[in-house]
């Protein structure tokens, strides 16, 4: 095999490993309590496991506390997703881990920002890695 083929195939490789897989954009805005969403705008409490369908999703588990930083806006006939980070002394595997859960699964126990703003989300908000 020649050396130009030989790189080639490893240009290839490389750029198909580092290409990450596509995913539906769940929402075209979120409310969030700054431009930057960096900000917590609630927390809430788990009622129930959820096991994550993908990488744009986080595991939950009954009783757990959720950081909420962003809740979207759905698209016509789409599911109602916010997006957060997990608190809990038993799973701290999951803490920090920043990803969307099904609004319908969480009770907010304290609202720390009453009025949230509006912001387009990008397709950056939907990335797997």
């Amino acid at each position: 095999m020649s050396r130009t083929t030989r790189l080639s195939l490893l240009l290839l490789t490389l750029c198909s490993a580092s290409s990450a897989p596509p995913v539906d954009k769940l929402a075209d805005a979120k409310l969030c309590a700054d431009k930057e969403c960096a900000y917590t705008i609630s927390v809430a409490r788990a009622n129930e496991d959820f096991a994550a369908p993908d990488c744009r999703f986080i595991n939950l588990k009954k009783g757990q506390m959720i950081y909420i930083y962003s809740k979207l806006l759905p698209k016509e006939g789409a599911g109602v997703f916010w997006s957060g980070s997990v608190y809990s002394d038993r799973y701290v595997d999951q803490m920090g881990v920043i990803g969307y859960f099904p609004r319908n699964l969480v009770t907010e126990i304290h609202v720390y920002n009453e009025d949230p703003i509006k912001v387009a989300t990008t397709d950056v908000d939907f990335y797997c890695i």
